[in-house]
């Protein structure tokens, strides 16, 4: 798992998505942690408010149409992946600890334990607004579509430059 952070900020994050916490300057520049692949976090430790290992990343949701990220997968309970069953947990919801390489999420293990879940063979849509909703509410979250749905798109024009170069 490669966390680097290029920033010398403690703490990122625009509300939007998971922050970030921690930096870790020793290592070399590059991907992370405030972009990185997806396969990177595969098998992340995620932890409660009061410390408890609570699962373990399974996977990470991508809301096609807006491209943003929607929720982390979460295997939580069982053991080595028997009996265990699956949070989809709002992006919004969690924090990058980029120093201990895991994800700490702003509820209780309790909460955690008693969360809305599925198993591995019934997955619940997730494109349905209503259960979208109502996870999001469990975890005391707005949801992520909401803050800009009905903006007009800006027209195309020329691209963009960064330090430059036209992108």
């Amino acid at each position: 798992m490669a966390y680097t952070q290029t920033q010398n900020s403690s703490v990122s994050g625009d509300g939007n998505g998971a922050r970030i916490v921690g930096s870790d300057s020793s290592r070399t520049a590059g991907p992370g942690p405030s972009v990185m692949a997806s396969s990177t976090l595969d098998g992340d430790r995620v932890f409660s408010s009061n410390g408890d290992e609570v699962g373990k990343v399974k996977d990470i949701m991508i809301d096609v149409q807006s491209g943003r990220i929607a929720y982390m997968v979460m295997s939580s309970g069982g053991f080595l992946g028997i009996g265990d069953k699956l949070l989809a947990v709002p992006w919004n919801a969690l924090t990058l600890d980029a120093d201990r390489k895991c994800f700490v999420l702003d509820l209780t293990s309790e909460r955690v334990k008693n969360a809305p879940g599925f198993d591995k063979g019934h997955w619940p849509s997730m494109a349905d607004r209503t259960w979208a909703s109502s996870v999001h509410q469990y975890y005391g979250r707005e949801p992520y579509w909401g803050s800009d749905r009905g903006l007009p798109l800006e027209e195309p024009g020329e691209p963009p430059e960064a330090g430059g170069v036209k992108l």
